[in-house]
């Protein structure tokens, strides 16, 4: 059984994971997306048919129209185009967070099916793996559950429940902090809301970790859809309000938005 940590600054939005724990991969999204954005968009419009349409739009950047209709709020063409993501290396306390956001499809390792009995790998937050004598007290409850796992698929086992029968039932043992494993897809606009909430310095460390990741794989996909995307403080003002952070310029640096507003 193996542990991962993080080490950061005391403060709080300063933590991070190291990218080496935390993997995230995009696996899929709709080709050519900010063009299948612009065909939605301007066939509300146009009184072109579809090839028609389609013609135009292959043989223009739509770069400047997509730009004016993210500007203007106009989000339900962006809701046509999907990214869809593997992710590993979080914990459970983390996938708790993300199947938060309803407007997404999840399909996670199952703890019932798949047995922890080999040993499960788990995160250790970072303010606890600073300091020696929590991070051992942390480690020594990670083994004592693994312990207690295998205990009870052993007395399980003997009174006739093997495989996922006995695994469905140990598992209530294991922790928040067991790591898991993940494939997501949100459509564009559940993104930006994501990134909105999931990048903001008060979002858990974890899950703002991996919001980064996700913002910095949808951004190389499509970079007009998700220019501006971030947390919600880049260009208007902190919607946290007197929980804000008190970080807005070194934000709004860290996401080249600038200083003002």
């Amino acid at each position: 059984m193996k542990g991962r940590c993080a080490v950061s600054a005391p403060e709080y939005w300063k933590y991070y994971m190291p990218q080496s724990n935390l993997k995230v991969i995009l696996l899929k999204h709709t080709p050519d997306p900010e063009a299948v954005v612009a065909m939605a968009a301007k066939l509300c419009y146009s009184p072109s048919d579809i090839e028609g349409l389609q013609e135009k739009i292959s043989r223009k950047d739509q770069q400047g129209f997509v730009e004016r209709l993210v500007g203007m709020g106009h989000m339900s063409p962006v809701e046509h185009v999907s990214f869809t993501f593997a992710i590993e290396g979080i914990s459970r306390a983390c996938s708790h967070q993300l199947v938060r956001h309803r407007v997404a499809s999840y399909s996670q390792q199952s703890q019932r099916y798949v047995s922890e009995s080999s040993g499960f790998d788990y995160v250790i937050p970072p303010s606890i793996a600073e300091d020696d004598a929590l991070r051992a007290e942390f480690e020594q409850f990670m083994a004592d559950a693994q312990k207690a796992y295998n205990r009870l698929i052993e007395r399980l086992s003997e009174r006739g429940l093997k495989g996922e029968a006995a695994n469905q039932d140990a598992r209530f043992v294991l922790p928040n902090a067991a790591e898991t494993k993940i494939v997501v897809t949100m459509n564009a606009r559940e993104l930006l809301h994501f990134f909105r909430v999931r990048c903001c310095n008060r979002a858990q460390w974890e899950i703002r970790a991996m919001a980064e990741r996700m913002l910095e794989l949808a951004r190389q996909a499509a970079p007009v859809i998700f220019a501006e995307a971030g947390p919600g403080c880049l260009y208007k003002p902190c919607p946290e309000g007197e929980y804000s952070c008190g970080k807005i310029i070194e934000v709004r640096k860290k996401y080249n938005a600038g200083s003002t507003g």
